[in-house]
């Protein structure tokens, strides 16, 4: 009794880029089920065809075609990332700028790689890759098992946290001319580098799964 709770902006905006995903997937199925498959994609779905297939492209080249399973999911995380790095765009705190959240991405990311290393190997033949190429090596290939969810949360979180910070700084130096000189540091801090920290984690996420099943 008497306790406080406090909810931080950046968990209140991830819901509510999850609920703008969530119609816009449910917007673009309508469409897509309304469109003639005979015809040639138009408008907002000739856009989703083109993301979807880009989206699979890069799996198949990175993670190669036997594991086409996995681009759903990396469809989806590429465009929670992309909207959730954008946020800073229209004046909201990004959701990855808090450490909970990239924290929870990377998680996913080293359950995925640990249940699909387990599965393609078996729990003898993923046990046998810490040991190699030589059993001196366990404790540190164990150590760099580890590390791998701490190094993808810390690159995402540090880069959109290190840009929000910095556009702050720079509304409160230059004052009523903020809107003179922040566009082209908006373009920087929350365009460029949202969508290319976007990217390596997507590409990260790939790696350290397919490296896990195969040999």
């Amino acid at each position: 009794m008497g306790k406080e709770i406090y909810i931080h902006s950046t968990v209140i905006n991830s819901w509510i880029v999850v609920l703008l995903l969530s119609l816009f997937a449910i917007y673009v199925s309508k469409k897509i089920k309304a469109s003639d498959p005979t015809k040639k994609p138009t408008g907002i779905v000739n856009i989703v065809e083109i993301i979807v297939v880009q989206i699979e492209k890069l799996v198949k080249d990175t993670m190669g075609p036997d594991k086409m399973k996995f681009a759903p999911y990396i469809g989806t995380l590429a465009l929670y990332l992309a909207v959730a790095n954008l946020f800073g765009l229209i004046g909201f705190a990004p959701p990855t700028s808090d450490y909970n959240v990239t924290l929870a991405l990377a998680i996913i990311t080293f359950i995925l790689t640990q249940y699909f290393g387990i599965k393609s190997k078996g729990l003898g033949g993923y046990f046998k890759g810490f040991f190699e190429p030589i059993p001196f090596l366990f404790p540190i290939n164990v150590i760099g098992e580890l590390a791998n969810p701490i190094s993808l949360s810390f690159r995402l979180f540090g880069n959109i946290l290190s840009g929000v910070i910095i556009m702050g700084l720079l509304y409160s130096a230059v004052g009523y001319f903020a809107p003179v000189v922040t566009p082209v540091f908006h373009a920087y801090f929350d365009l460029f580098a949202g969508l290319i920290q976007t990217f390596i984690f997507i590409m990260l996420t790939m790696v350290f799964v397919s490296m896990a099943m195969d040999d």
